[in-house]
C-alpha cells in the first residue's frame, strides 16, 4: 500500500499516522499542504490531526482550499481511499467529501481522554477487522467534535449503514452519538478520535491496530 500523509501549518499528528501507516505495512510519503499533486500511484491519503491553520475561521475550512485538497478530492472521487482523523475529519467535511459539519464540543471545553467506541460496521475496508458491535478503546483530543447533520442526512447514512463509529458515552454532544463517518462508496472515511494514537502497546492500548491492517490487508490484496 502506497500512502500520503498530508501536512498542513498546524498539524501535529502527521507522524504519529505516518508510524501507524508503516507499521502496517505501508509505504508513506509525506505530502505538504501547498503541493497541488500528490505522488504518482498513490493509493490512499491521510488527512492528519491537530489545529491546521490555527483552527482559524472555522476548523478545517482554511486547510480545504489548500492547493492539495483539490487533489485529495480528485483522487478520491476516483475511487482512492482517504482517512480524515481529527482535524482531518474537519477537513473533509469541508471539502464535501463527506457530509455534516464538526461543531464546538457541547459542554465548550477541549477534551483529551480514551473513550469507547462502538464498531457500527464491518463492511469497510477501514473497519474490516472488527466485528460490528465490538467496542473498542480509542483516545479523543479535540474542542470541535460535535458532529451535526441534518435529519434527511442522518437518516441516509444509518439507512445506507455509513455510520463507521459512535461513541458509547457521547462526550462532545455529537448528533446520534456519531464519531466516525463514510462516503457513499464506502473509500473515506472520517472519525474524531485518533486510532494511531492506539496503534502501540507502549503508548496505552492497540484497539487501533486493526483499522490500519484491514486497509493494508485489502489494498495489498486489490
Amino acid at each position: 500500500m502506497k500512502a500520503a500523509v498530508v501536512v498542513f501549518p498546524g498539524s501535529n499528528c502527521d507522524r504519529d499516522l505516518a508510524v501507524a501507516l508503516r507499521a502496517a505495512g505501508a509505504e508513506v510519503q509525506m505530502v505538504w499542504h501547498k503541493d497541488s499533486a500528490l505522488p504518482e500511484g498513490i493509493d490512499m491519503v491521510g488527512i492528519p490531526g491537530g489545529f491546521s491553520y490555527g483552527d482559524y475561521l472555522r476548523c478545517g475550512a482554511i486547510a480545504a482550499q489548500s492547493p492539495i485538497c483539490g487533489a485529495v478530492k480528485a483522487h478520491a472521487e476516483r475511487g482512492g481511499y482517504v482517512l480524515g482523523i481529527c482535524n482531518g475529519f474537519q477537513v473533509l467535511t469541508e471539502t464535501g467529501l463527506l457530509p455534516g459539519a464538526l461543531l464546538r464540543n457541547a459542554g465548550l471545553k477541549y477534551i483529551c481522554k480514551t473513550v469507547g467506541l462502538k464498531v457500527e460496521t464491518s463492511d469497510s475496508d477501514f473497519t474490516a477487522g472488527y466485528n460490528a458491535g465490538d467496542v473498542i478503546d480509542i483516545p479523543i483530543a479535540h474542542h470541535d467534535g460535535n458532529y451535526f447533520a441534518d435529519a434527511d442526512t442522518l437518516a441516509r447514512l444509518k439507512g445506507d449503514d455509513r455510520v463507521a463509529f459512535t461513541y458509547t458515552d457521547n462526550p462532545n454532544g455529537a448528533q446520534a452519538d456519531i464519531a466516525g463517518i463514510l462516503s457513499a462508496n464506502r473509500r473515506v472515511l472520517g472519525m474524531m478520535p485518533h486510532p494511531e494514537r492506539a496503534a502501540d502497546a507502549g503508548h496505552g492500548g492497540t484497539d487501533g491496530v486493526a483499522l490500519f491492517r484491514a486497509l493494508a490487508g485489502a489494498l495489498i490484496t486489490a
